[in-house]
């Protein structure tokens, strides 16, 4: 396998790793102007593939301080996905909560809801 990639042009690499980082700066941009959100599994995702996208990047020139981030950061968000699809979020558990006879998705105990205000105005005379 390490024969193929010696015969690959490093140029190629570090294209992989501009690329990488130009997913990073999308990411906290799109977080900066609320396009993403930071506890959504789209912010980790692209946090994932913008580090593999830089590891892949060190290949040709490495640097094993910068590797050792990447690895982090695949580590991390791999981490924080793999939470977010066992365990629902609180809209969620907000949505659930207000259907009749509504139990908590992560208990199952009974999800006592509080009585909306009732309308003053009689919409029926």
């Amino acid at each position: 396998m390490s024969v193929y990639f010696e015969t690959l042009p490093p140029g190629l690499f570090d294209a992989i790793g501009v690329a990488g980082f130009g997913l990073y700066v999308l990411n906290y941009t799109l977080l900066t102007v609320r396009r993403v959100r930071s506890d959504h599994i789209a912010y980790f995702a692209i946090n994932g593939a913008a580090a593999s996208m830089v590891l892949v990047g060190l290949m040709s020139s490495f640097n094993l301080a910068s590797a050792m981030i990447q690895i982090f950061w695949i580590g991390i968000s791999a981490i924080a996905i793999f939470i977010r699809l066992r365990r629902p979020t609180q809209a969620d558990v907000l949505f659930y909560a207000n259907q009749p006879g509504a139990s908590d998705p992560m208990t199952g105990i009974q999800i006592s809801t509080v009585p909306r205000p009732v309308s003053t105005s009689n919409r029926w005379s």
